[in-house]
């Protein structure tokens, strides 16, 4: 839209093909400028020190200083842009040790290019987005920390409060669906899909997508 800054990204990987794509994938796309890259996370602070930007996409397995250190440099300083993590690797310790860092999200490189987009414009805006695998292993985790809740709960009072069709949403959110596939799952438009979201995240006073899936799924907060 005229007028509206588009959402700057710095990409951040160890193989130039893999730059290069994204570059591709994004630059241009719904309001997206890619104004920087590096092949590792010494290059990054660099870059990112010297180029305003809205979003870094962060790779872990890098040489020099890898994707975990890199993040966590990168927001100790005041003002630094989100970190959104895409890599291969998914296991359960690299994606806490990225959480713990600072990082928004964690998406897997197989994400497809409109939700990678919308991952990143929510990064922008300070939302947290997962691969669907990712966010299942983050509520496996909070279950195994916490004990189900007893009887019936506040949380269960708020679930209450939902809609037939707004708790289908909270339900496919709970299931790692990006919007898209929500629209596509539950036949309807795009816009529809974020407006129940908002209704879902105003009943079940959540702040973000993990937070609807931990309450669905009935984990106590920590």
């Amino acid at each position: 839209m005229p007028g509206v800054r588009p959402t700057r990204v710095v990409l951040v990987d160890d193989e130039q093909l893999i730059r290069a794509g994204l570059r591709l994938l994004l630059h241009g796309r719904d309001g997206i400028e890619v104004v920087g890259e590096a092949a590792d996370g010494v290059e990054a602070a660099a870059v990112v020190a010297r180029t305003p930007c809205d979003v870094v996409l962060m790779d872990i397995r890098m040489p020099r200083r890898d994707g975990i250190l890199a993040t966590a440099d990168l927001r100790r300083h005041p003002g630094a842009p989100p970190v959104l993590v895409l890599t291969t690797f998914d296991d359960d310790e690299l994606v806490m040790d990225a959480l713990d860092a600072g990082a928004v999200g964690f998406l897997l490189k197989d994400t497809p290019p409109d939700e990678l987009a919308d991952a990143v414009r929510a990064a922008a805006a300070g939302r947290q987005t997962f691969s669907p695998v990712v966010l299942d292993r983050l509520v496996r985790a909070a279950r195994t920390h916490h004990a189900p809740s007893a009887g019936t709960t506040e949380v269960d009072a708020r679930l209450a409060t939902l809609t037939e069709r707004e708790r289908e949403v909270a339900d496919a959110v709970a299931d790692g669906l990006a919007n898209a596939q929500i629209a596509a799952t539950l036949n309807m438009s795009l816009a529809t899909v974020k407006t129940h979201l908002g209704r879902v995240f105003d009943k079940l006073e959540a702040d973000n997508r993990v937070q609807v899936a931990l309450r669905v799924r009935n984990v106590p907060p920590a």
